[in-house]
């Protein structure tokens, strides 16, 4: 039972930073705020940090591969926007590499290729340990310019 309470705290928290405000951009936009991403630039990354914890995790106890995905395609789409505007997924493909159940993650999305009309991006997602838990490379479309 103290499990259930403390996933519902957990989720109380979450929902209660994601309704911390109406905005809507990069950097702090509802879905960020609800996963306790915090994105900030380093060099050419962008990087997302987070502390997986168990509201996040799937049935089999490790941070949902969905959770991966989001953190990945946000690094990547985040550093599009910084660097030539906003833009759109054609594709991603992940590899995930070993099993998170806990502490600070941190995901660093960078360039492959940058072009006008396509542009190719990768990003790398770490354990609190510092291992490569996954990676992602994507394709990417611009929609605007800066």
């Amino acid at each position: 039972m103290q499990t259930n309470n403390r996933l519902k705290d957990h989720g109380a928290d979450m929902l209660s930073k994601a309704n911390s405000s109406d905005e809507q951009k990069f950097g702090d936009f509802y879905l960020s705020r609800l996963l306790g991403f915090n994105i900030t630039y380093k060099d050419a990354l962008c990087v997302v940090k987070f502390t997986a914890i168990p509201t996040m995790f799937n049935p089999q106890g490790s941070l949902h591969g969905g959770i991966i995905a989001t953190a990945m395609d946000i690094s990547m789409g985040h550093l599009l926007h910084k660097t030539i505007g906003s833009g759109a997924t054609l594709e991603m493909n992940i590899k995930y590499l070993l099993p998170i159940t806990g502490g600070s993650i941190t995901c660093e999305g960078s360039y492959l290729r940058q072009g006008k009309s396509i542009s190719f991006l990768q990003s790398h997602l770490y354990d609190e340990g510092g291992k490569i838990a996954a990676y992602a490379s994507a394709t990417w479309k611009p929609t605007s310019s800066h």
